[in-house]
């Protein structure tokens, strides 16, 4: 029998439907798969207990007729920082150990009533906060490319699962690149949508006028099949757009098998230099350039003046709002309680926010109490809201001159664990090319570009589009992502060092 790992849930939509294979088999695949190889990824922070039962659910009412949505039957991993009623929400905190929630996230909802069948919740930085995964209170996710190596952050575990083959799709969430940096490093695919366009209902607010929520898969294909279940106008969220969103697995499609890159106008920016980017990394978006423009698209210099600012606008908003957001993790109303004999609220209060929050949580939720504080609010975070507004500005002003976008999802491919944890410019800096659509509120992709020739390690190239145009990044990235699978001759994750589904080992 055909792996079903290696399937795209696509693939196993279309097996699942035709009867050829059932969810009980293919979810079991990748429960075994998760067993066999998780002890060393460290993917996942918990694995459902329920889903064989929803699987078998899933294929008794396929059987009596019903009519079931494209996904029913297919397995996916959840971030830990979208609360669920059924398996633990910690956002990778101590302080929520054990957490769970009355509620499902809108989104988790979403999945469950179109049939997907949940895994389990995924690794992640504490509260979203860094760029490799190693700010987990539980310990490090590790890339399947090389197991010594980040598998990006905050969102490594999503992007691990569905590298490694234990899960087809991912729900993720971007605050400042966390979907998109990861599917750089792990060769996967990740969308950050725009800002609204997919209910923040019940994710475990990092950022809110930053964070997002949206998929990470294997195939650009898949995340549109992915997103058109999760999309769209929320009532519970204030933020969520009352749009009607085109099908985004249809653009996919269309720029599969469509003419889509002739005549395109694809920006690259003058301020955004190959020499602050790794030589492989440089080398490979280069390289895909010249395959577009050779399909027809048209390079175009953009000027986005603002962008260098980006960095240090994002490290101004995003402590400012988490540490406002953080506020509720008192040891009062839920989550860990560390008691002070004979001591007050406020002894208790500090005790268990000690206690419970990581080095990095409590490195920003003082700088953002700083940067809030009377006398520095107007120097700060108001100076930084300006700069904010630059930078839409200069989306607006490129937009005006080109469809997309296209930068390196980031400057260097994946680093070695430990190499950048006790540096956190460095590691701030990692996120310089995927920030500004998160200050801006556009939408991006990520998807593989190939591998670098400094390290045999995936590099990904990015797409970013005007805000509400999700539809024509799908439809751009399935069509570069269609003329290199040409070229590789399959996808880049079959030249992947995963580990064996048998033994644990390398493959």
């Amino acid at each position: 029998m055909t792996d079903l790992t290696r399937l795209t849930a696509a693939e196993l939509a279309s097996s699942l439907a035709s009867g050829e294979i059932s969810s009980v088999e293919a979810t079991r695949a990748h429960l075994d798969r998760i067993a066999a190889v998780d002890a060393d990824i460290h993917a996942f922070l918990h694995v459902s207990d329920h889903a064989l039962e929803v699987a078998a659910d899933i294929d008794a009412r396929r059987t009596a007729g019903e009519e079931l949505p494209e996904l029913a039957g297919v397995p996916l991993a959840i971030k830990d920082v979208l609360v669920t009623t059924d398996m633990p929400s910690t956002s990778g905190s101590r302080i929520l150990e054990g957490f769970m929630s009355p509620y499902d996230a809108t989104v988790v909802a979403r999945s469950r009533a179109a049939g997907l069948v949940p895994l389990g919740k995924t690794n992640m930085d504490e509260f979203a906060m860094g760029s490799s995964t190693e700010h987990s209170a539980y310990g490090p996710t590790r890339n399947p490319w090389d197991l010594d190596r980040i598998p990006g952050g905050s969102g490594g575990g999503s992007a691990a699962a569905v590298a490694a083959f234990e899960a087809p799709l991912a729900l993720g969430s971007d605050t400042g690149g966390s979907i998109r940096q990861p599917a750089h490093v792990t060769g996967t695919v990740g969308v950050k949508p725009t800002y609204g366009a997919v209910s923040r209902y019940g994710a475990i607010a990092l950022a809110s006028s930053l964070d997002q929520v949206g998929p990470v898969t294997r195939t650009v294909l898949d995340a549109g099949l992915l997103h058109d279940v999760i999309g769209g106008h929320d009532p519970h969220d204030s933020t969520s757009l009352a749009e009607d969103w085109p099908s985004f697995a249809d653009a996919a499609r269309e720029g599969a098998r469509g003419d889509v890159l002739k005549g395109l106008r694809v920006g690259v920016i003058r301020e955004l230099p190959d020499s602050g980017f790794q030589s492989g990394v440089s080398a490979s978006f280069r390289a895909a350039l010249a395959r577009m423009e050779a399909q027809g698209a048209e390079i175009v210099e953009i000027s986005a003046p603002h962008f260098e600012y980006g960095v240090a606008a994002y490290y101004l908003i995003l402590p400012a709002e988490a540490s406002s957001n953080l506020a509720k993790f008192d040891s009062v109303r839920f989550g860990l309680r560390v008691d002070v004999p004979g001591g007050t609220v406020e002894d208790v209060m500090a005790a268990t926010r000690e206690a419970g929050f990581g080095d990095e949580v409590k490195r920003r939720i003082i700088l953002g109490t700083y940067a809030l504080s009377a006398g520095y609010y107007d120097a700060y975070y108001g100076s930084a809201q300006k700069v904010r507004t630059l930078i839409q500005q200069d989306f607006d002003q490129a937009f005006a001159q080109v469809d997309v976008i296209a930068t390196p999802t980031a400057p260097t491919t994946a680093f070695r664990l430990g190499e950048k944890i006790d540096d956190p410019l460095q590691m701030y800096l990692n996120d310089v090319a995927t920030i500004p659509a998160n200050l801006a509120g556009v939408p991006g992709i990520s998807l593989p570009s190939g591998l670098s020739a400094d390290d045999g390690l995936p590099v990904g190239i990015q797409f970013l589009a005007p805000a509400r145009q999700d539809a024509r990044l799908y439809r751009v990235g399935a069509a570069l992502e269609a003329l290199l699978l040409d070229e590789w001759g399959g996808p880049l994750l079959d030249r992947a060092p995963v580990l064996s589904a048998s033994t644990g080992g390398r493959a």
